[in-house]
């Protein structure tokens, strides 16, 4: 099919590398311990997103070029964990406010917030080299090297990774959400949440920054 081959042996490396933590899991779970299922499931929308990125770059050959170039690679890597230090800094000192104005706030701003909460898992997934070459040393295993249709059968594999990672990672915000409404009362208990988050993301940004190729 479209020069797929092993297809039933994608689909489940595909599982086990999903259930496996990382950072997307990682990603998803502090935004919905922090802010609740809706933001876990946008997160992981935006996440699922820039998978869809990275399927197109590697279906048109971005990607290996990509993960050809050390300087590339060098570029993005501290892209994404200056990015990622800055949420979780922005979490640790994130002051808390009383639920009422939290309620207000959620009220008047909830597109704003969705729309960021999708942009950020979008970008922190974009712009995770270790992302690129996931893609571009996985995918290419699964394609029969003399078909002609290599580009649609990296489109395929690409549609089913996004679609099984976010069935998955939606069932992670779903879970993890829970915890924001058993202690949604609790201020002090949701401060420290978020400060545990933040270091998660300040660590998650640091390990980034000293990984190599």
């Amino acid at each position: 099919m479209f020069g797929i081959t092993h297809f039933e042996f994608f689909v489940v490396a595909v599982f086990l590398l999903n259930v496996t933590p990382g950072p997307d899991t990682a990603y998803i779970v502090g935004r919905s311990v922090a802010q609740g299922r809706g933001a876990g499931l946008m997160s992981a929308l935006g996440i699922s997103a820039g998978c869809c990125v990275h399927s197109l770059a590697c279906a048109f050959g971005l990607t290996a070029l990509l993960a050809a170039s050390a300087a590339a690679f060098t570029v993005i890597k501290f892209v994404g964990a200056i990015y990622l230090i800055y949420l979780g800094v922005r979490l640790i000192f994130a002051q808390p406010a009383a639920d009422q104005a939290v309620g207000e706030a959620r009220a008047a701003g909830a597109p704003k917030s969705l729309r960021q909460l999708f942009l950020q898992g979008f970008w922190t997934n974009v712009l995770n080299p270790k992302v690129v070459l996931f893609f571009v040393s996985f995918f290419p295993q699964f394609v029969t090297t003399g078909s002609d249709h290599k580009a649609l059968a990296f489109l395929t594999l690409g549609v089913v990774f996004v679609m099984m990672s976010m069935v998955w990672n939606s069932f992670v915000a779903w879970i993890a959400g829970s915890v924001t409404r058993r202690f949604s009362g609790k201020p002090s208990v949701k401060k420290w949440l978020d400060r545990g988050v933040g270091s998660a993301f300040v660590g998650l940004g640091v390990k980034l920054a000293t990984a190599s190729r």
